[in-house]
């Protein structure tokens, strides 16, 4: 009898092991929580990348300190340091679907995408467009379909990636937001020269997805990718 207790309380240990052990990231697709501050995120495996499926809206680094929050144009205009902000101002209205705008000053931090994460660099933006199928239609099968959020026509939209990218619009070097619902546009981790860094956009009226080099100083969507 005695046997048989140990040989259930073992069992039972194992299976207990097994499950603390096993990693919540081996799956296709799921949810995880960012510690510093409670959000809960959607992330998807695309390839043998694992991405975030929604856009960052976090307010704290991820050492706990504050990223300054920047919302009058004339302040935004002439900064050369990290700062976020809103569009339009407007948490309220936009932080749970579209997430913050950072500039890239923030993004150099190296801080801004929770523990475990980071800024996906060129290279990682390059393999995942190229698993999609190259430039001229990735953004197609990164956008989501409809337009719920993306204004018509939303052309070539598939969201098949499970990327869900949403038009977050983009703050522009000179303090003033533009582009909600028509552009998505997301910052990578390299910088091209001093005032200028890679980054990525998707559009309403385009299939593909265009890499160009915009002003450090302007705000863009931030999506992570698992280290």
């Amino acid at each position: 009898m005695k046997s048989k207790t140990l040989t259930l309380l073992l069992s039972i240990a194992m299976l207990l092991l097994w499950s603390c052990n096993e990693d919540p990231f081996d799956e296709q697709s799921g949810t995880f929580t960012d510690k510093r501050d409670g959000q809960v995120y959607e992330w998807v495996r695309i390839g043998e990348q694992i991405w975030m499926a929604e856009n960052l809206r976090a307010t704290k680094y991820n050492d706990g300190t504050t990223i300054p929050y920047v919302a009058d144009s004339s302040t935004w205009h002439n900064l050369s340091t990290p700062a976020y902000c809103w569009y339009d101002d407007d948490g309220n209205k936009y932080k749970k679907d579209y997430g913050g705008l950072y500039n890239w000053y923030s993004v150099n931090t190296g801080k801004l995408c929770p523990k475990g994460w980071h800024i996906p660099t060129k290279e990682e933006w390059e393999i995942l467009i190229n698993f999609l199928g190259g430039d001229q239609v990735a953004g197609g099968k990164m956008k989501e379909s409809g337009i719920i959020h993306w204004n018509s026509p939303n052309y070539g939209a598939t969201n098949e990636s499970g990327f869900t990218a949403l038009p977050g619009g983009v703050m522009m070097p000179k303090g003033t937001c533009r582009s909600i619902g028509v552009s998505a546009y997301y910052w990578s981790a390299n910088e091209l020269d001093a005032r200028s860094a890679w980054a990525y956009e998707l559009d309403m009226s385009i299939e593909g997805i265009i890499s160009f080099d915009p002003l450090k100083s302007g705000g863009s969507s931030i999506r992570c990718i698992k280290d």
